[in-house]
């Protein structure tokens, strides 16, 4: 077979040449349009329930609301595991399920589970909610608004009115959290003095501010050939109107809202807060679905912030370089990028001072691109990104990509010039010499790259997480190298028969090159005396195998290496029972001492948290955002000065992360009881 593969491309060279170019150009254009990614997309299917519960201490929503919800979904089709958080406030439970399970169909199942038990929850608790559907690397952006003159309400409302419906349009947004400023209220402030005097309780009171602020639908009504709908129009932003409401008649007259109370716009009780460099701040996260290009969201994103921006008072002011995911994904693959060119480059170098002909050193190049472009339209038919670990996964193959061809070229070069070195009469021809060159080492190089190849099969039988990690690398890596094979016996034998073939250049280049000479002078020199000294070397082989299984039990383990993100994430947490006041004034002294540090130019601060956030912490936590540039000091220096300005604070327990790396989050204890598994952070 592999006979009629190389006779059949010597003999269509022109045919092997116009589909290598138009593979070239295709593949170009896929890559182009590649989405692009730090990781490939971890999500597992998950589904998220969160229910408010405002007022209730933990203990109740843990008893109340989160162990009838863990109830319902323990024991679903597919469900692997149920986790919990029950905080002031807020029940938050995660149902996991298998990994090859459909998340709409997970969806669909924790939904019927749940409208079961929403009839069956306190009164005063809400609805449970499932969060949109967002990637384990969903938090790509952190966007702030702030304001001179316009106050921090009227700041929140356009944040809730403008920013996030604009955002949660864009196509590959799931989530956008807001937090901080004053969430406006029409609060209606009862005189107890007021409501005795006039005879109003406050279930009355209650019931008439229900029933102040509504329209009434009253059917319609034909007449004259026309029909009309009829309604009672009730609703108004007026206070005034809202406080002429009336409660009940008395045989006094009519008691109204007004009477009794003190209507008046004010700014809801805080769980949480926000600011930027330590002002007032109202913070947005913007969270991506599965399966979605960061980089191309982010600006699409960008434009839709810069239109927004347009139509904001002059005073406000809208910030969307303080976290960006996209920002580090472009640093670690231009980071990958230069490592493969270096690489080219110097396989470039090796190729030309072993074969001292360019012709020969292109032809053998020729497979890198080649068996690249394959492999990423080999990623991209099966559904994977461009990321870190298939553009790892191709640096890594390299080296190997141009072995089967500098193999086959450097023996057709060989018999070439064997060939040209033989009387006129005696000479064959030149594809007849390429053909058997090539089918001479054929066999070798093929046990070569299988062994490489079947190497790296046992990342395929990783499951969970790690595969879906580790399973680009492996893809990007074995296609580059079979598409590099394939290359040797196709295209190598075509380029060879048309550039190798020029009889001047193939008798001037009679013998090898002069560093080949000098290499093989020495090894012969050194493969004597190694001969000579067979017990030596087995010995200090098997004392190296020895230190180096020891030295591989010494070291540390983790799933992932730590990322220079050029972002630091400050948890700041203080002593349960803290108000958000105090809470604050932490943080902002975190901010203050940050600032200070020459390569941070720019805080956020996430106190608390917002409604319906999966990411629920107490007012006691803070989470500070910084990024910085490093210029004048390594990483180590930075760092060190942190830690020193971050010592000067004191009443919180401050820990240093990254946002993609291991963040400082509190652990999660397991412990298996009769029933149900739980986790308590602390």
């Amino acid at each position: 077979m592999l006979n009629k593969i190389i006779n059949f491309s010597l003999q269509n060279r022109l045919l092997v040449i116009v589909a290598t170019v138009l593979l070239i150009v295709f593949g170009s254009v896929v890559a182009s349009r590649m989405e692009v990614d730090v990781f490939p997309d971890l999500t597992a299917p998950t589904v998220v329930v969160l229910t408010e519960a405002h007022g209730m201490a933990p203990e109740e929503v843990e008893k109340l609301v989160t162990f009838p919800l863990e109830t319902a979904v323990n024991g679903a089709t597919n469900v692997r595991r149920v986790r919990s958080s029950s905080s002031a406030g807020i029940s938050i439970v995660w149902i996991e399920f298998e990994w090859n399970t459909d998340i709409f169909k997970a969806r669909q199942i924790v939904n019927e589970k749940i409208i079961a038990v929403a009839e069956r929850l306190p009164q005063g608790v809400g609805n449970p909610t499932m969060a949109p559907q967002a990637s384990i690397m969903g938090e790509i952006m952190l966007i702030s608004m702030t304001a001179d003159s316009t106050s921090q309400m009227d700041l929140r409302t356009l944040a809730d009115w403008s920013i996030r419906p604009s955002l949660l349009a864009t196509g590959g947004v799931a989530q956008v959290v807001v937090i901080g400023g004053e969430y406006k209220q029409y609060q209606i402030l009862a005189s107890p003095q007021k409501m005795a005097a006039f005879g109003v309780s406050l279930t009355e009171l209650l019931n008439a501010a229900e029933g102040a602020n509504g329209n009434s639908s009253g059917g319609f009504m034909s007449e004259y050939g026309n029909e009309y709908i009829v309604r009672g129009i009730g609703r108004t932003s007026d206070l005034a109107e809202l406080g002429k409401s009336v409660i009940k008649a008395t045989p006094q007259g009519v008691v109204k809202i007004e009477d009794v109370a003190e209507l008046k716009i004010g700014a809801a009780p805080k769980i949480g807060d926000g600011s930027l460099r330590g002002k007032p701040a109202v913070i947005m996260t913007v969270q991506k679905q599965p399966a979605t290009n960061t980089l191309a969201l982010t600006e699409t994103i960008d434009k839709a912030i810069a239109d927004l921006q347009k139509t904001m008072p002059g005073d406000v002011q809208i910030n969307t370089k303080i976290f960006r995911q996209a920002d580090f994904i472009n640093a670690s693959i231009s980071n990958i990028q230069k490592v493969l060119l270096e690489g080219s480059a110097f396989v470039v170098i090796i190729l030309f001072l072993f074969l001292m002909n360019w012709r020969a050193t292109a032809i053998s190049l020729v497979a890198i691109p080649i068996s690249l472009i394959v492999a990423i339209l080999t990623l991209k038919w099966l559904g994977f990104s461009i990321n870190t670990m298939s553009l790892g996964g191709m640096a890594i193959a390299i080296g190997d990509l141009v072995d089967d061809a500098i193999i086959d070229v450097e023996n057709v070069f060989k018999r070439l010039k064997q060939n040209a070195a033989q009387p006129q009469e005696e000479r064959r021809g030149i594809l007849s010499v390429v053909f058997d060159a090539s089918f001479e080492i054929r066999t070798s190089i093929i046990n070569a790259t299988f062994i490489i190849i079947v190497a790296f099969l046992p990342l395929f039988f990783l499951s969970g997480m790690e595969g879906k990690l580790l399973a680009p690398l492996g893809i990007a890596f074995i296609v580059s190298l079979f598409a590099s094979l394939v290359v040797s016996i196709t295209l190598t034998p075509v380029l060879c028969s048309l550039m190798l073939s020029d009889e001047k250049t193939l008798q001037k280049q009679h013998g090898e090159s002069w560093l080949v000479q000098r290499l093989q002078s020495g090894y012969s020199a050194v493969l004597q005396r190694v001969m000579n000294a067979k017990s030596l070397v087995i010995g200090l082989s098997a004392v190296l195998v020895a230190v180096a299984i020891f030295g591989l039990t010494q070291l540390g383990r983790s799933f992932l290496p730590e990322f220079n993100e050029g972002s630091l994430v400050i948890s700041a947490v203080s002593l349960p029972g803290i108000s958000l006041e105090e809470s604050n004034k932490i943080g902002n002294r975190v901010e203050e001492e940050l600032l200070k540090i020459p390569e941070v130019q720019v805080t956020t601060r996430r106190t608390g948290r917002a409604e319906l956030d999966e990411h629920a912490q107490g007012v006691n936590a803070a989470e500070i955002d910084a990024p910085f540039v490093l210029e004048e000091r390594s990483r180590a220096e930075f760092m060190e000065d942190v830690r020193a300005k971050l010592a000067n604070v004191s009443g919180a327990n401050i820990t240093i992360g990254q946002p993609i790396g291991p963040p400082p989050r509190p652990h999660a204890l397991w412990y298996k009881g009769e029933h149900r598994r739980q986790d308590f952070r602390r």
